[in-house]
Order: C-alpha cells, then structure tokens, then sequence
C-alpha cells in the first residue's frame, strides 16, 4: 500500500523527516548566528546608539552654553557702549579740570610777569630820574661855578645852587 498509494506532493517520512531535520538545523543555525552574530551586533548598535545618545545630550548641553554664554556677551556688548560713554565723560571732565588748572596757572604766570615789568619800569623810572638830577645838578654847579667866577664868591655861589635846587625840589621830578 506504501508503494501503490500515492502522496499528494509526494509526501513521504523521509521527507517529513527531512524537513524536520532541516528546521532543526535552520532553528540551531539561527541560535548559533544569534549568538555568535547578531548578539554582537545588538550590543555594537546599542553601544553606537548610547554613544549617539550621549552625544546629542551632550551637544544639547553645549548649545544651552553657548546660548548663555551669547546672551553674556550681548549684554556685554550692550554695555561696552555705557562704558565706554562713562569712559569718554571721565576723561571730558578731566580735560575740563586739566584746561581750568592751565588757564589758572597761565593767569597767575601772566600775572606774576605784568607786575615784575611793572616793579621794572618803576625801578628804571626811578634810575632815570636820579640820572636826570644828577646831570641838572652838574650842569647847574657848572654854570654856578662859571657865574661865581666871574662875579660871586664861594659862598654867595652855594647858596644860589641851594635855593634852586629847594624851588626845583621833588614835585619836579615826579612830573
């Protein structure tokens, strides 16, 4: 009856034993590669993927320093200008005081240097009209001397240069 009797698909034990004994091969083969292989590449994925993980949290982190540290710098910059505003009217108001204490210092050269010229020219004044006396009074003398002799004695003579030199007297030289 075996040999008469025909199987659809040719349908036997040896080939139901065979295609038992390959699905325990296949099975065995995929535990095999699952463990020899594709174990190894779960963890090397799920390494890679903790790593890319680790890397965008970290680069997360970085943009959020970033971001700080951009706001710093803007905030930062905006105030580099008041700064450098408060900077600009230090330094004005210094100059300010520097040009006052110059033109103070200026002021009191200046004046120093008017009333030296002043004591100068009364000096110079005064030198000149002792000059100018001494030469009236030699030149008087002279002229006393050449009338004297001519005419008047000695003590006739002292007495006319006394008494004109007390009629020239000072208000003359100060004129």
């Amino acid at each position: 009856m075996l040999a008469s009797q025909t199987f659809l698909f040719n349908l036997d034990a040896q080939l139901i034993f065979n295609t038992l004994l390959m699905a325990a091969a296949i099975f065995t083969l995929f535990l095999l590669a699952s463990n020899l292989l594709f174990n190894p590449a779960r963890e090397l994925l799920k390494a890679r993927q903790d790593r890319i993980a680790k890397d965008i949290s970290e680069a997360a982190e970085d943009k959020e320093s970033a971001a700080a540290l951009k706001a710093e710098y803007e905030s930062k910059l905006k105030n580099i200008d008041k700064e450098a505003e408060v900077i600009l009217s230090e330094a004005r108001q210094k100059a300010l005081k520097n040009e006052q204490r110059i033109i103070d210092e200026a002021k009191e050269e200046a004046h120093r240097i008017i009333k030296h010229a002043q004591e100068e020219a009364l000096l110079e004044q005064k030198r000149a009209m002792d000059d100018v006396k001494k030469e009236i009074v030699t030149v008087a003398a002279l002229m006393a001397e050449k009338i004297v002799s001519a005419s008047i004695d000695t003590k006739v003579q002292d007495t006319l240069i006394e008494e004109t030199l007390k009629e020239m007297g000072d208000s003359t030289w100060l004129s």
